[in-house]
């Protein structure tokens, strides 16, 4: 309701109820202040790029597939944060990327700023390092979990903002956000007159309150402190008094302090002595003074404990006053480190800064590379890089065929991964992107089910597919990799090839797609669609070898290769050669073009005949034999 109230909309605050509450009661009393329902859906809506859950895993964005780890992941790729706050920001742009061309170039302009300036500045690393996670720092302040050490990394936290302030100022915009920083300085002052440089962790212990804040808790330290000399001064003084040399001050934990004479100085005792104990060889006695500083010495550890938790819960409160400002500058230092971290992957991989302009639907990248793969390649092996021209106009769908292995999904894969590096305001592996706004990012890749639904591979990859075309819009993009390979070769065919003419045709859909597929069919399709256009990887053949030049090409591939792909897999020479000849066999009967019909599901002349046996003609009226006839014809015409 923030978004609503800024444009103006509505006046009630309703963010209390849920957003389809919200949305339900805006159309009731306010429809009339809004032109187009669409409108209201997109101010209600946040301002990002959709990108559902099997894109988040087909891409694997957080997760890898193969080991269940971030090794392998997008975020494990580009993460190069160096504070807890910077490393979740970094998650949250990478799953709600932006939609608005002004925000994302200027987090571009902040990343080209620190590139210029502060690339090769360790310092400044080596500062951010040392700021600990002050969200949870204020979190356990709130929830009074905390501990003095806490406090004093919050205080050393905040000061270390100042000083990369300090160190940025050749970057405006990154200096104009640090100069919002508030309240550090207030804050950290009282914390550094409060607490010690390095307190204890324990609470229980006491000895992390700076002296002079307390008058009774220094009184109280003193004693604690000074015992000793305390007791070694009153026994010195009372063997002078009583001209008792042999006079000892002693301690156990039943009697306490007490003063121990031999019975041949008994003679000697003064009357203000009390007896406390009798011994064989002694006698044991206190006076008030002994007994009034046992006291103090007893209880001053419980007093010190005491008033430094006082002292310490009114610090909490004082800081509890700022949350929002420490909150504040916390965000801003996450955002920073962020842009730092964009900058080091840039640097490090030679990534480019992208041109998004969200005017264009044009998508145009040169000498583009997969930012995850190439960073597992063996150091002795190079990347191979290639480009991309699609448009909503005469360039929407690229149908891509080629062999398994020869690089088709990984180019489909870094596509996807090249519009989200882009939208979170990164720079790009590739030597030049002009990338436009893409609303919604969707994938079909891969193969598998879903046991715990009773969902089949082939019914997940419809599902999959029924949610892109369901609420895919000409500024999405769409990555389709092998659709209809779930069923038969007749079925996935002609589904592969009507989805491809939906998206086509259809002027709600008609989004930019990538089509990798083994349905050579699907080449006479693009050739025929004014819209679609063929693409292949490079392949070449050697003694019935091929080699994979993992390029792109333009044109649609002459084979698939299944074969020799299969050799390489090492299966047995049997199997090869009697594919081969099968595969002649097959070719041949297809141009021929002969027709092949498939066995139906459930056959209507087996459902009859069983349904005859059933039948005792000899037992039934006319009207039960003109029931069963309506219900045969009931089960066949529908």
């Amino acid at each position: 309701t923030k978004s609503l109230k800024g444009y103006g909309f509505i006046d009630e605050d309703l963010s209390i109820i849920s957003s389809g509450a919200a949305l339900e009661y805006v159309k009731n009393n306010y429809f009339g202040r809004v032109k187009h329902i669409t409108s209201l859906y997109k101010i209600i809506s946040e301002d990002i790029m959709r990108i559902d859950s099997s894109t988040l895993n087909n891409l694997e964005i957080f997760n890898s597939i193969s080991n269940q780890g971030i090794k392998g992941t997008l975020i494990n790729t580009i993460d190069n944060t160096l504070t807890p706050m910077g490393s979740r920001l970094l998650r949250q742009h990478v799953s709600k990327p932006l939609l608005s061309s002004k925000e994302i170039n200027y987090r571009l302009s902040m990343v080209n700023e620190y590139l210029d300036n502060h690339i090769d500045d360790l310092d400044i690393l080596e500062k951010f390092k040392t700021i600990s996670d002050i969200p949870r720092i204020i979190s356990k302040i709130c929830t009074n979990k905390s501990n003095p050490r806490d406090v004093i990394y919050l205080s050393n936290s905040l000061l270390t903002i100042l000083e990369i302030k300090q160190n940025t100022s050749k970057s405006k915009k990154i200096n104009k956000l640090l100069s919002k920083v508030k309240g550090i300085k207030k804050i950290c002052k009282e914390i550094s007159k409060i607490i010690k440089d390095e307190p204890s962790a324990n609470l229980m212990k006491g000895g992390y309150i700076n002296s002079g804040v307390s008058k009774k808790l220094d009184e109280f330290r003193s004693i604690s402190d000074n015992a000793n000399q305390w007791l070694l001064d009153y026994q010195l003084n009372q063997q002078e008094l009583t001209g008792i040399s042999s006079l000892k001050i002693g301690y156990n934990k039943v009697f306490g302090y007490y003063i121990d004479i031999t019975k041949t100085h008994m003679s000697k005792v003064p009357d203000n002595y009390i007896r406390k104990q009798t011994l064989t060889n002694s006698e044991r006695y206190f006076t008030e003074e002994l007994k009034s500083y046992e006291h103090k010495i007893l209880t001053s550890t419980d007093q010190i404990v005491s008033i430094e938790n006082r002292i310490y819960k009114e610090l909490m409160l004082f800081i509890t006053k700022y949350i929002h400002e420490i909150q504040f500058n916390s965000d801003i230092i996450a955002q920073i480190d962020v842009v730092v971290s964009h900058s080091i992957t840039a640097n490090e991989n030679n990534y480019v800064m992208p041109k998004i302009n969200e005017k264009s639907s044009t998508f145009k990248i040169i000498n583009s590379r997969h930012p995850v793969i190439e960073k597992l390649l063996p150091i002795s092996e190079k990347f191979i890089t290639n480009d991309l021209l699609l448009n909503n106009n005469k360039k929407q769908i690229a149908i891509i065929t080629g062999p398994n292995m020869a690089g088709k999904s990984t180019f489909l894969r870094q596509i996807g991964l090249m519009s989200i590096l882009a939208q979170i305001g990164s720079y790009v592996p590739a030597s030049k992107a002009n990338i436009p706004i893409i609303d919604q990012l969707f994938t079909r890749v891969g193969a598998s089910d879903n046991l715990s639904k009773g969902e089949s591979t082939f019914l997940v990859e419809m599902n999959e597919t029924a949610n892109i075309l369901n609420n895919a819009t000409p500024e999405s993009l769409i990555i389709l990799d092998e659709i209809g390979r779930g069923t038969s070769t007749f079925d996935g065919l002609s589904l592969a090839w009507s989805i491809t003419e939906y998206i086509h045709n259809n002027p709600l859909v008609k989004a930019k797609t990538l089509f990798a597929t083994h349905y050579h069919e699907l080449i006479d399709l693009a050739d025929d669609l004014p819209d679609a256009f063929n693409l292949n990887i490079s392949v070449e053949e050697h003694n019935d070898d091929i080699i994979f030049l993992r390029k792109i090409k333009k044109g649609g591939a002459n084979k698939s290769y299944g074969i020799n792909v299969a050799k390489m897999a090492g299966l047995p020479s049997y199997i090869l050669n009697r594919a081969r000849e099968l595969l002649f066999q097959f070719m041949d009967f297809k141009d021929d073009k002969e027709l092949i019909h498939q066995q139906e599901l459930f056959n209507a002349k087996d459902m009859l005949l069983e349904e005859f046996n059933k039948i005792n003609l000899d037992n039934i009226t006319p009207m039960e034999a003109m029931n069963i006839l309506h219900d045969l014809k009931n089960k066949i015409i529908k």
